[in-house]
């Protein structure tokens, strides 16, 4: 089984490391990752300049672009073979509810789609590094669990795991995506010069995290499993459009 292995935080980042470590003696793993931290990338492409791939000494390969860049390289050419299945992860910190629409975890278990098997995204609800086994053990144990899997094709796990320790996990439980409020204001600067310019800022909360979310279930202890899939059509509004539409043309 050959494994591609990607990341959002970077190719030096320890998540992307113990995602490694955890199933390099299971699977044949390769891994593609940004050169630099690409949180927030989302499914960004970079079309303006060459990517420019370069093999680290520990096998693992770099690229001066986002997440979705580089699965996209390792599906289409970069790569000897086809992967069996993307992973991605394990990033430090949560994607939960809207963060997933800005994600490079999930966007790169995302590109991962056309392979036709579910991929993985992976994620510690920290950004401490201290319960990094805990996410690395339960990537392991879904990642050989996956043969079991009766999901369509261009499905993806997007999976949150609380910062615990692994014994103090209480379980697994199969989630919607909950919803944040909206993000603070973004912070105004002004360098010396007198420039100004704008911090992105914190990310709003949980507005809907009541039971049955991926928020409640990680706050409660529970490891969070999210189906995703990329159709985004609001197939229930289709029929309320139908009369706006009559006399328009």
């Amino acid at each position: 089984m050959r494994i591609l292995i990607s990341n959002d935080d970077g190719v030096t980042a320890p998540g992307l490391a113990a995602l490694y470590g955890a199933l390099a003696d299971y699977a044949d793993c390769v891994v593609i990752a940004p050169d630099t931290d690409k949180s927030g990338a989302g499914s960004s492409l970079t079309l303006d300049r060459p990517l420019h791939p370069t093999t680290l000494g520990n096998g693992f390969i770099s690229v001066n672009g986002t997440p979705t860049d580089c699965v996209h390289l390792g599906l289409n050419g970069l790569l000897p073979e086809l992967p069996d299945m993307v992973v991605s992860g394990i990033n430090l910190g949560a994607n939960l509810g809207d963060d997933v629409l800005y994600s490079g975890t999930v966007a790169a278990a995302l590109e991962g789609r056309f392979i036709g098997a579910p991929a993985f995204a992976f994620s510690l609800t920290s950004r401490q590094v201290d319960n990094l086994p805990t996410a690395a053990h339960i990537a392991r144990r879904l990642v050989e669990a996956h043969a079991r899997l009766n999901l369509p094709p261009r499905t993806v796990l997007n999976v949150n795991i609380p910062n615990l320790p692994l014994d103090q996990i209480r379980g697994i439980q199969l989630t919607r995506l909950g919803h944040r409020s909206r993000a603070a204001a973004p912070v105004k600067v002004v360098n010396p010069r007198g420039k100004e310019g704008y911090w992105i800022s914190v990310v709003g909360e949980a507005e809907d995290g009541g039971p049955g979310t991926d928020f409640h279930a990680v706050m409660q202890g529970y490891v969070s499993i999210t189906p995703l899939q990329l159709d985004r059509t609001f197939h229930a509004g289709l029929p309320s459009l139908e009369p706006w539409l009559e006399g328009l043309l």
